[in-house]
């Protein structure tokens, strides 16, 4: 089976100062899993090398960067979904964690468990041989400054890089045929403390299942939860028709030229499974702004390895590699 790959660095009103950095992150990140993933690698090792890198970009509210809370600390959530076995593992309010990732995928990997949370989480690390950080690591000057202008004066978007947005995922699927999807997030600035939002629940934030695809999404986790947004996608997935006969293409949706995305990757307007991927995508984030009336995004594989994504917000960071092995990033 020939791999795949999407990544996202969220959905959000990324400023234009922020595209360049938005879209060398993706590219690296497309690099750490794809040089693993083009070797025959795994498709967990993948989706966990690329979103290592996304973690320590700041620009990205995920790891290093995260927005900060009430109380001016950085708490992170970050899941790792198995799609052969349904199993995931999922870390929630950590604030001792460089690399949230990591700990998911030991969680994964070595507990009974499919999610553990703060204390809890950080004990299981330090018996997992995973560092602990200073909660101060995890803070960039950035956030700092943010954090003190809504701590002084109205919280506003004004003052942040991707207000309520910025969480990072990845999807892969590999050689063997193996699918997994990841997520993680900082989540929102001046959250109260313990707020988790969608990014670490299964079916919410991230679902993954050989049988129908992957998804990670980001955006306003209280409302992707209303909808359990990362299961509705894979469930669309799951129901899409798999012939090949022609079918109409709008001009845009969600925010994204489809015509012009989906040419750039197969080189043409393509129908049947390529075209259901990226429907798929977009019905379940406009099921998102007809029933929440909230903004986020997706990215995902079908069970072939066809990607798809699509995002309500007026930009969503994001990369894949093409059929031909070639990087694809936009914001």
């Amino acid at each position: 089976m020939k791999p795949s790959l999407i990544i996202h660095g969220g959905a959000w009103d990324i400023p234009d100062e922020a595209v360049d950095a938005c879209k060398s992150g993706c590219r690296l990140a497309l690099d750490a899993g794809w040089s693993i993933l083009s070797r025959g690698g795994s498709s967990l090792d993948a989706v966990e090398a690329a979103i290592l890198v996304l973690e320590d970009e700041p620009v990205f509210d995920a790891g290093f960067g995260s927005h900060l809370n009430l109380d001016g600390r950085v708490e992170c959530d970050a899941i790792v979904m198995n799609g052969e076995t349904l199993r995931s593992g999922a870390v929630a309010a950590v604030q001792r964690i460089r690399n949230p990732i990591r700990l998911a995928r030991a969680v994964l990997e070595h507990s009974p468990h499919m999610m553990l949370v703060a204390e809890g989480a950080e004990r299981f690390a330090k018996d997992h041989g995973i560092d602990l950080c200073a909660p101060e690591d995890l803070i960039s000057e950035a956030e700092r400054e943010a954090w003190r202008h809504c701590s002084q004066d109205t919280h506003a978007a004004a003052h942040h890089r991707g207000h309520e947005q910025g969480t990072v995922g990845a999807v892969a699927l590999d050689a063997h045929g193996k699918l997994f999807a990841a997520t993680s997030t900082g989540g929102t600035c001046c959250k109260l403390p313990g707020r988790v939002g969608d990014s670490p629940l299964i079916g919410c934030g991230c679902y993954a299942d050989s049988a129908a695809g992957g998804v990670s999404c980001t955006g306003y986790g209280e409302a992707i939860m209303k909808i359990v947004m990362a299961k509705t996608a894979t469930e669309l997935l799951r129901c899409a028709p798999r012939s090949e006969h022609s079918c109409p293409v709008p001009e845009k949706t969600s925010g994204v030229d489809v015509r012009h995305s989906m040419e750039n990757v197969w080189g043409t307007t393509p129908c049947g499974e390529n075209f259901h991927a990226m429907m798929a995508a977009r019905e379940a984030v406009h099921l998102l702004g007809r029933r929440t009336h909230a903004t986020g995004g997706l990215i995902l594989l079908d069970c072939a390895g066809n990607p798809g994504f699509a995002f309500n917000t007026p930009r969503m960071a994001y990369g894949y590699v093409t059929p031909e092995g070639a990087f694809f990033t936009s914001v």
